[in-house]
Order: structure tokens, then C-alpha cells, then sequence
């Protein structure tokens, strides 16, 4: 007959040892386990990808390209001999931001090289790639600020009465008399340094271009030949004998290359 064995652990104590009535052992439920802590989520998802790639890889370049600066590569030739085909160039934005927030006062320069867009009212303005018209930057230099007046005569720039020493063009090439033109306030006149004629689409084809078009200048090559660009502010080519000193611009944005 079944029943229940104690044993003795001190005196006068008694503790159930084993259970041994029938049935006892199929009846009773298995003990419970001890309770673990919650699992730690997996690593990834939404958030890690919107803290790693976003904020940390994504947005620090978006700030950098849009407000810093980035690369800029020469298609065509309206800048030859300065540029050619395949150039890379930085292109500076911080300029023209820091102009528009009042903090940089010469944007741009006479002489400098800029990336912009041809006026909207220009036909000239517009390409079709792969049935898109789209509106193409274009990379110029500036001859002419806002407040100046620029004339052409006998193949001869002159701005402000004061013909203009350009060692950084071609040696080949005419440009139609013009002018004289008044540069309105917040306008750049600019030509590439290809002077053959039908070479560049520049001012002399659609007029002076918006300080708003601008992307900003660019005064660096970085690949072939790294170097300054001759004839830029700065540049040893602005030096030569006779030429005039560039003046800044009173007021104050490709495909690059045509």
C-alpha cells in the first residue's frame, strides 16, 4: 500500500522526501522555469538604417555638394585652350551662399571661370537628351560684372574704356563688334576663351546672365595638370603686363563645357 516517506534533517522537523502515492507522479506539473529577461531586438532595421546611412553617410555629402563644394568635368570646347575635354574641376557653391547671406562681398570676380545656367528666354538655353529638354549648365568666364560697361570693337573687349589683356585665349578666332552694353546690377557678361568662331554660345549670344543661374566658380583644376586656371583672380596669367585687375561685383549664379 502506498504513502508518504519523511526523513529527518533536524530534531523534531520533518520534511516530505518523495511522494509516493499512486498516480502522484503523472498528476503533478513539471516545475517552472526560471523567467529570462526580454531578448534584445536585432540590430538593423528602419532606425539603424535611418541613423547609419541617413544622418551618418547621406546627408553630411548632401551639405557638403549643395552648400561646400563638388566636382565639376569639361564637355566641349568654348574654354579651349584653358580647358579641354575631360577636365575635372572643383567647383566652389560656398561662395555664392555666403554672398547671399551677406558675408562674402566678391561673387563673382572679373576673370573668374563660373559654371551657370544660359537665361531661361534663350533658346539657346535648352537641349533634348533622350526626348528630355532639360536646361544645361555651361562653363564661362566672366568679363563683365554688374555696374560695368563692356564693349567690342575691332575684335577688341574693352570694360570700362579699358581694353582687356586676355593671354588665355586663342590665338585664332573674332568676336563681332558689340555694344557698349551696361551690365545691370545682379548680371554677369561672360565668354568662353574660344574665340573661333562658332566655337562658344556665350553673352554674346543670349546677353548677360543672372547671379541667380550661377553655381559658382571655379579656379582649380584637379585633373589632368592639377593646378590654378590661367587667368582666374590670383592666377600669374592676370599679371602680365597690361593686363587690368579684375574688379569685384556689385551685386549678387553648365553644361560645363559649350
Amino acid at each position: 500500500m502506498g504513502g508518504i516517506e519523511f526523513r529527518t534533517v533536524q530534531k523534531g522537523a520533518l520534511v516530505p522526501r518523495r511522494a509516493t502515492l499512486p498516480g502522484a507522479l503523472n498528476s503533478l506539473p513539471p516545475p517552472a522555469s526560471p523567467a529570462l529577461p526580454p531578448a534584445a531586438p536585432p540590430p538593423g532595421g528602419l532606425r539603424e538604417f535611418w541613423r547609419v546611412w541617413v544622418l551618418g553617410a547621406l546627408l553630411p555629402v548632401y551639405l557638403v555638394t549643395t552648400f561646400g563644394g563638388t566636382l565639376a568635368r569639361v564637355s566641349g570646347e568654348s574654354m579651349e585652350p584653358t580647358l579641354h575635354q575631360g577636365d575635372t574641376l572643383l567647383l566652389l557653391k560656398y561662395p555664392r551662399w555666403l554672398h547671399a547671406w551677406g558675408l562674402w562681398p566678391q561673387t563673382p570676380r572679373q576673370g573668374d571661370i563660373v559654371i551657370f545656367k544660359a537665361p531661361a528666354q534663350s533658346p539657346y538655353a535648352y537641349e533634348t537628351v533622350y526626348g528630355l529638354r532639360r536646361r544645361p549648365y555651361n562653363i564661362k568666364r566672366v568679363i563683365a560684372v554688374g555696374g560695368d560697361t563692356v564693349q567690342v570693337r575691332d575684335g577688341v573687349i574693352s570694360v570700362n574704356g579699358r581694353p582687356l589683356a586676355e593671354p588665355y585665349v586663342s590665338r585664332e578666332g573674332y568676336v563681332n563688334d558689340e555694344g557698349p552694353l551696361q551690365i545691370a546690377p545682379g548680371q554677369v557678361w561672360v565668354v568662353g576663351d574660344n574665340r573661333r568662331t562658332g566655337s562658344s554660345l556665350d553673352s554674346r549670344s543670349y546677353g548677360p546672365v543672372s547671379l541667380r543661374d550661377l553655381a559658382g566658380p571655379v579656379g582649380w583644376r584637379l585633373w589632368p595638370h592639377p593646378g590654378r586656371l590661367p587667368g582666374t583672380p590670383g592666377a600669374a596669367a592676370l599679371n602680365a603686363p597690361g593686363a587690368t585687375t579684375p574688379e569685384p561685383a556689385q551685386a549678387g549664379v553648365d553644361r560645363a563645357g559649350s
